[in-house]
């Protein structure tokens, strides 16, 4: 029991570097890349929150970005392995095409979510604790404080420019 917790908690650490580094390379923090997008960061920022990182959290709500892409990798890989996974990036490609997003951090983010899950399968970690570790870890940017989550992902994101 106590393994599996360790396995979830570090699932989660490695899923939030994951989807976090892509959604930065691919600039989600600077504008809102789907409707939506834009008034939840306002939103956000009205509470005292901060804007860039108000907008990467919108953009992680309103459209399958790197945590879905993650999140969905994970539950392929659990099913079927690496096709599994990459079934999965598919249909994140499909779901960002139907909400008009024109980004490819989701797409990109279940690819190498697929390979990073199943790697660490091999090193004795299941895929299922990805499946937790990444709810834990979108929890953890969008349920607990937005007002703190904003401001670190905008600083966090502050090392593109």
């Amino acid at each position: 029991m106590l393994n599996e917790l360790i396995h979830i908690l570090a699932a989660a650490i490695i899923s939030w570097a994951l989807f976090v580094t892509i959604d930065i390379l691919f600039r989600l923090p600077e504008a809102g890349g789907v409707s939506g997008a834009s008034a939840i960061a306002e939103d956000i920022t009205k509470g005292g929150g901060s804007l860039h990182g108000g907008t990467m959290m919108g953009n992680i709500v309103c459209s399958p970005d790197a945590s879905a892409g993650t999140l969905l990798a994970a539950c392929g890989v659990y099913v079927a392995g690496i096709p599994g996974g990459l079934a999965a990036a598919v249909l994140v490609y499909i779901g960002n095409r139907i909400c008009h997003d024109p980004g490819y951090a989701g797409t990109t983010g279940a690819v190498i979510a697929t390979f990073v899950v199943y790697g660490f399968t091999l090193a004795g970690f299941a895929a299922s604790d990805f499946i937790a570790g990444t709810v834990v870890a979108i929890l953890a940017i969008q349920g607990i404080s937005h007002v703190h989550a904003s401001a670190l992902l905008t600083r966090l994101s502050r090392w593109r420019s």
